[in-house]
């Protein structure tokens, strides 16, 4: 066998150990693989893409248009009152539209009173003064809430008085009956969707951290 033979053995023989040790380390793809896990950043350089302070409020701009008057009016709530987010306030406005339309259904007014004005307040007793003065009961169940809507905010600064308007998109049955129990109005089976725009009021910066109803409407 010539030199030249023996030396192509040896090529041939040495690449195909570096073909066999490739594939043993790096193996072999097939389909989707999953992407590498992302190297951590160092806190020394990553200080340089956080947000830098002063920019829009997202407690504010997520739920109305930035420089709009209703943006306006929440920055100058959360400048007299600092624990003020309006996160939060929907969050318990969400809560008390249940407890406020479940009490007034229910005629059970007393259990709401510390979030009712007084205007509000004699308003609902007035129309459960009438259901009972005709006999008549309302059955009701909430099933949820499925729309909290912030569509407006005012501030005096004059009172230190903020308003806040929401709507709401309530689902519940309910049906009327009177006092022989026959039903005169509604159905206890049908699911009936209710809307309501209600305004809350509330010193910000006073000790009372309660908001109340002040107006009702569609």
């Amino acid at each position: 066998m010539s030199n030249a033979a023996i030396q192509l053995l040896v090529l041939a023989g040495v690449a195909i150990f570096l073909i066999l040790k490739l594939k043993s380390v790096l193996g072999t793809r097939e389909g989707f693989e999953k992407p590498p896990t992302p190297m951590a950043v160092d806190k020394s350089r990553r200080a340089g893409l956080e947000v830098i302070e002063g920019g829009p409020d997202r407690d504010i701009t997520d739920h109305v248009e930035e420089g709009s008057d209703a943006a306006k009016a929440l920055v100058a709530m959360k400048g007299a009152d600092q624990s003020f987010m309006v996160g939060e306030f929907l969050q318990g406005a969400r809560s008390a539209y249940e407890m406020i339309l479940m009490g007034f259904e229910k005629g059970e007014l007393n259990s709401i009173r510390p979030f009712l004005a007084e205007d509000v307040f004699n308003a609902f007793s007035e129309v459960v003064a009438e259901r009972e003065k005709k006999g008549l009961t309302v059955e009701a169940e909430f099933i949820g809430v499925s729309e909290t809507t912030l569509v407006g905010a005012d501030f005096d600064r004059s009172t230190g008085i903020g308003e806040m308007h929401v709507r709401f998109v309530g689902e519940l049955r309910s049906a009327v009956r009177d006092s022989a129990g026959d039903i005169v109005e509604g159905d206890p089976k049908e699911l009936k969707r209710q809307k309501d725009t209600w305004t809350f009021a509330r010193t910000l910066g006073s000790s009372d951290p309660n908001w109340q109803l002040v107006a009702t409407g569609e």
